[in-house]
């Protein structure tokens, strides 16, 4: 029987993902791989001058994904990824794109370097997408209160989400959706027992 390796939650920035990664790794006794935030030496910048740092964003964040899936496949133990590279190029290269921060040469670059790694990368044995409306991922980039947040515009998440909906309507691996509207696992254990439930009957499914 194939090991369980590799659980990725997905979702648009606010719905919530590093929590949950979090709340589940300690949860199973997983390995949590976090997204590069806090460490990221471009991203305050990119929401302050979105067509100016755009390109550059997106190459750390896809170059320090595909060093994530390097660690994951090494690794002998369960790891659960804040993020996937499929939504770096799906999600929001893309997005940057056809919003015209990332011109047609830039992103063709981009698209070639993203081609080029994903022959080397296996979808996750489990893909968990937190759906949520604009109004709670409003309400949830505000509770986190990162000053460099402030300047996202509700058009940008707005396309984002669109972005997500199409993604995940054709992704063809084994996928949990969890609409996050009107659960508040931080503060609700019922919430987040609900989210460990539905986590669980997936987990089964693939051992069955």
């Amino acid at each position: 029987m194939k090991p369980i390796k590799h659980i990725a939650v997905s979702g648009n920035i606010g719905s919530g993902k590093t929590t949950l990664a979090e709340k589940l790794a300690k949860h199973y006794g997983w390995t949590p791989l976090y997204e590069s935030v806090d460490t990221n030496p471009y991203l305050r910048d990119f929401y302050e001058d979105m067509t100016r740092w755009a390109f550059h964003l997106q190459i750390y964040f896809l170059n320090s994904r595909f060093t994530q899936v390097r660690v994951i496949r090494e690794s002998e133990k369960t790891i659960i990824q804040d993020r996937t590279i499929y939504e770096d190029a799906y999600i929001f290269a893309k997005n940057l794109h056809k919003s015209g921060h990332i011109n047609d040469r830039d992103y063709q670059s981009y698209l070639d370097i993203f081609h080029s790694m994903i022959n080397f990368v296996q979808p996750p044995d489990l893909l968990i997408y937190l759906k949520a409306d604009i109004p709670k991922l409003v309400s949830q980039i505000q509770r986190r209160n990162r000053d460099f947040e402030f300047n996202i515009k509700l058009e940008y998440l707005k396309t984002l989400n669109e972005h997500y909906e199409k993604w995940i309507s054709e992704y063809k691996g084994k996928l949990l959706v969890i609409d996050m509207n009107h659960l508040d696992f931080v503060n609700n254990i019922e919430d987040f027992s609900s989210i460990v439930s539905k986590v669980d009957l997936e987990l089964n499914s693939l051992f069955g």
